[in-house]
This record gives C-alpha cells, structure tokens and sequence, in this order.
C-alpha cells in the first residue's frame, strides 16, 4: 500500500468522522476505530483495483471495448482480415 495523492483526502474525511465520534466515544476508541477504516478502505480500493488490472489485460479496444490480446483486438482484426 503506497501513499497517493488522494489519502489526503481520506485522511481529512477520516478526521472529521473522528471528531464526530469524539463526542460519543472516548478518544481512544475513536482513533481506532478510524484507523481500522483507513486500512479497510485501502485494502478494498487495493483488491478492486488488482481486479480491474486483470479484467483489463493489455488494454481495451476503442471501436468495440472487448480486451486487447497478443496486441490485438479479437473481434475487430477478425472482421478485418
């Protein structure tokens, strides 16, 4: 898990739900619990995108959106040929 741009993000939504939590649990516990939140959603966000890397493959076809294999389109160079 590498450190993106858009953790900032994360982090300053993650820090309001803190304090929002704050007033209901003690500090401690709401720190936790935002900590367990951070890791989850990097852990999810990281899974979905290792899926969608090999959905992917090499790449997808601008004319008909089907994956690119051995750099070719499947479909398209079929009707070429």
């Amino acid at each position: 898990m590498k450190f993106e741009r858009r953790d900032l993000i994360l982090i300053a939504g993650l820090i309001l739900v803190m304090l929002g939590l704050i007033q209901y649990l003690g500090p401690v516990y709401s720190a936790i619990i935002v900590i367990a939140i951070y890791f989850g959603i990097k852990v999810y966000v990281g899974k979905k995108r290792q899926l969608i890397e090999q959905d992917v493959g090499e790449g997808i076809c601008m004319e008909c959106g089907s994956k690119i294999m051995n750099k070719k389109c499947p479909s398209c160079d079929n009707f070429e040929e």
